[in-house]
């Protein structure tokens, strides 16, 4: 059946949004380097650049060589404060904030912790005023985007976190304040899942369009991504690789708790034993502190038990996804870098037939953050750019 050609409207956004992206990725350009990167003719680019003026989407931010001068040689640019974005990253004792322009370029940042006994109102008070406040230092009047990252089961159907007993309640109710309060659009999303899109876009998993990205911090998780899509589940539990029942545990998971399962392998808290019996853990160093230092004094007997451990979640994806990458993300995975990596993969190599390539995350606990600014800045481009071409 023939294809029918694009209206003349259409294949106008097509190229504004196409130029935008460019814009975007490559920084300011001269009409002459839009009309080079997009093959478009130059009448055509003219259109565009006075059109993406006059909608105030883009301006001319200088000029390009010293010896150019004119309209050729002006450079356009986009208008980076048409909208402005916050990221939070909600731990279940703290929250962190990042608040940027519509580029990403950041203008303020703050954290705070929320301790166990603050009640629910109280902390969610505290976290809201913490985003104000933040925007208030950025110059900022108004947020057009949020994007947030949370540990839990995040419901498909309408993009709430699920109501577990095993998670603060302000987790729940922290969406619907921000958005009250502030009038912006709040995206939330599972913590481990936008630390995948972060090492995706800017991290370890940068060249792979299928992979596995395993966390390794306070608690664990996975994030599943085939064909470059993010796999949630029927209920948005893909990747909740913590409840998996396991060898070398006391018990079994339950419905209500991944005590038994491999997060009682491999959670900070695990690998912190594990690092008493081997005699190398201090007073108050965290399990990456404590990876740190055995890969920087080479402790090859901890680094072994260590792997084991975490081969047998990477032996599990492997076995069931075939991924053929599997990234260890956190800050644990950080921390144990490639001596860690390449010790987890020859387990799996031992335990699977299938070849599974296991990297060290480049971007630690940073990656919530990252991933949630990632969403809140795609969402936020595409309601001011418009919808990008295939969407």
């Amino acid at each position: 059946m023939p294809v029918s050609p694009a209206s003349p409207s259409t294949a106008r956004a097509i190229n504004d949004r196409l130029a935008l992206g460019l814009l975007q990725s490559e920084g300011p350009l001269t009409a002459n380097e839009l009309k080079q990167l997009t093959g478009l003719s130059r009448p055509s680019v003219a259109d565009l650049v006075e059109r993406l003026q006059g909608s105030g989407l883009i301006t001319v931010v200088g000029e390009a060589g010293a010896r150019r001068r004119g309209p050729n040689a002006r450079l356009y640019g986009i208008v980076a404060d048409r909208a402005h974005l916050a990221a939070l990253d909600v731990r279940t004792d703290s929250v962190s904030v990042v608040v940027t322009d519509l580029l990403g370029a950041v203008l303020a940042e703050a954290s705070a912790p929320i301790g166990g006994d603050t009640g629910t109102g109280p902390a969610v008070e505290r976290a809201v005023a913490l985003v104000e406040r933040a925007a208030r230092e950025g110059g900022v009047q108004r947020l057009h985007t949020v994007g947030i990252g949370a540990p839990g089961l995040i419901d498909p159907a309408t993009g709430d976190l699920h109501d577990t007993s095993a998670l603060p309640a302000w987790h729940r109710r922290l969406s619907g304040a921000l958005q009250e309060r502030l009038g912006a659009r709040v995206l939330v999303e599972n913590e481990t899942n936008l630390a995948a899109r972060a090492e995706r876009r800017d991290g370890a998993a940068h060249d792979r369009d299928t992979f596995v990205l395993l966390w390794l911090g306070d608690g664990v998780g996975a994030a599943v991504v085939l064909d470059g899509v993010l796999r949630r589940g029927a209920s948005g539990g893909a990747g909740e690789i913590g409840f998996l029942p396991v060898p070398g545990t006391a018990s079994l998971p339950s419905a209500t708790g991944c005590e038994g399962g491999f997060h009682s392998l491999a959670c900070a808290a695990a690998l912190r034993e594990l690092g008493a019996e081997h005699g190398l853990l201090k007073p108050d160093m965290t399990a990456a502190e404590l990876l740190r230092q055995a890969v920087e004094s080479d402790e090859s007997g901890f680094l072994d038990a260590v792997a084991d451990r975490v081969a047998v979640g990477a032996a599990a994806v492997s076995s069931i996804l075939d991924p053929g990458c599997v990234v260890l993300g956190g800050e644990v995975g950080r921390a144990g870098g490639a001596a860690l990596a390449d010790r987890v993969a020859d387990r799996v190599t031992a335990m699977s037939p299938l070849h599974t390539e296991v990297r060290a995350g480049t971007l630690g606990g940073a990656a919530v953050l990252r991933g949630a600014l990632l969403a809140a800045r795609d969402a936020a481009q595409d309601d001011v750019f418009g919808p990008r071409p295939g969407r």
